[in-house]
């Protein structure tokens, strides 16, 4: 079964930083593109951040600057480095990533951001 794990959600304050981390269980380049989603309380999921082969990393207008994407194939891991945190920030977040012709979703790890 084809899995993705996240780990490295936390409790941060405001303007602190957190890295997550994505692993699957597949060599990772058979993933095209990997993403990041979040879902707070209430609303919907929303795509934070996508890395494709093709377009490379492309972040949503609300975490621009702050959030970076990066993924490595050689540890099949891709990670979230999400500085200036504000706790509107605060959410699940989920890794994606699309295996061939299959949507994979990791189990979720909850960030919060609060003083």
């Amino acid at each position: 079964q084809v899995k993705l794990v996240e780990s490295g959600g936390d409790l941060v304050q405001p303007g602190g930083s957190l890295r997550l981390s994505c692993a699957a269980n597949r060599i990772l380049y058979n993933f095209n593109p990997m993403a990041w989603y979040r879902q707070a309380p209430g609303n919907q999921r929303e795509l934070v951040a996508e890395t494709s082969h093709r377009d490379g990393p492309t972040y949503a207008d609300s975490v621009k600057g702050r959030f970076t994407i990066s993924r490595d194939d050689a540890k099949n891991t891709v990670d979230l480095q999400m500085n200036s945190l504000k706790p509107e920030d605060t959410a699940v977040y989920y890794c994606f990533g699309r295996y061939y012709e299959t949507e994979i979703w990791g189990q979720g790890t909850q960030v919060t951001v609060s003083s």
